[in-house]
């Protein structure tokens, strides 16, 4: 499962690396089954196929009593139980991504942040509860603003796929989506006190959002050039900072 995660969403392994130990095997099933659900409108051209993936994870979790017998499916089960995690989050992680079989585009921003608080949302309120945290509004807000950052810099490819995927691509407008995400970014951050530390390395996996987010809303055209990133030495230095301060 480490593999899969490191190899399909490297920045997630990265901030799970960097997660206390006992703390990693909790968010790597998590972050596994987020990148299956995913990949599952993608990896087929066939909607019909692409849904019962999907209906497939609905069961898993409806069935968590169940196990089954699947590298992520078992896993992810057994942490349902042994943490409690509510259904309703879960379900709605996969329930976002069938917005991904239409392939359309995004009415407007309202439904492009009802889809990102859907995803990456929820999965960050997850992290939280998995690791004996609760605060799921505050998780929203951080997730979301992480999973615009990551959103942006899939633009490029997601255009290269045929899809639309801005309600509004002009600079402007690319620019106050950023501004958008930076404020709901300090908002998170602003209530961090009230998440206990030891759920905290569920917030990790954001570490890269506020710099990509600045960089769309100054420079609102690196998005569409995909020219949105950090160096290396930026990238993981960040993190590293990141994990060490609790910042």
């Amino acid at each position: 499962m480490a593999a899969l995660v490191e190899r399909g969403d490297p920045d997630r392994f990265l901030a799970v690396m960097a997660a206390p130990p006992d703390a990693r095997a909790a968010l790597l099933t998590l972050y596994a089954f987020n990148l299956e659900v995913a990949r599952a409108p993608w990896v087929t051209r066939e909607p019909l196929i692409a849904r019962m993936r999907l209906q497939f994870w609905h069961d898993v979790i409806d069935e968590a009593e169940a196990p089954r017998a699947h590298a992520v499916a078992g896993p992810l089960a057994r942490l349902i139980l042994a943490h409690d995690l509510p259904r309703d989050l879960l379900h709605g992680v996969v329930a976002a991504r069938e917005s991904d079989l239409e392939r359309a585009p995004f009415a407007d921003e309202a439904v492009l942040w009802a889809y990102l608080e859907g995803t990456s949302g929820n999965l960050m309120a997850l992290a939280l509860r998995a690791l004996g945290g609760q605060a799921d509004a505050i998780a929203r807000d951080w997730g979301a603003a992480q999973g615009l950052a990551n959103y942006l810099m899939a633009v490029p490819a997601l255009e290269a796929a045929g899809r639309l995927p801005l309600p509004d691509g002009r600079p402007e407008a690319v620019a106050a989506l950023a501004r958008e995400g930076l404020e709901r970014l300090a908002r998170g951050r602003a209530a961090r006190g009230q998440i206990s530390p030891a759920a905290r390395p569920g917030l990790l996996s954001a570490w890269r959002a506020g710099a990509l987010l600045r960089q769309a809303a100054k420079t609102p055209e690196r998005v569409a050039a995909g020219a949105l990133g950090q160096s290396e030495f930026a990238r993981r230095g960040s993190l590293l900072w990141r994990a060490l301060t609790g910042a």
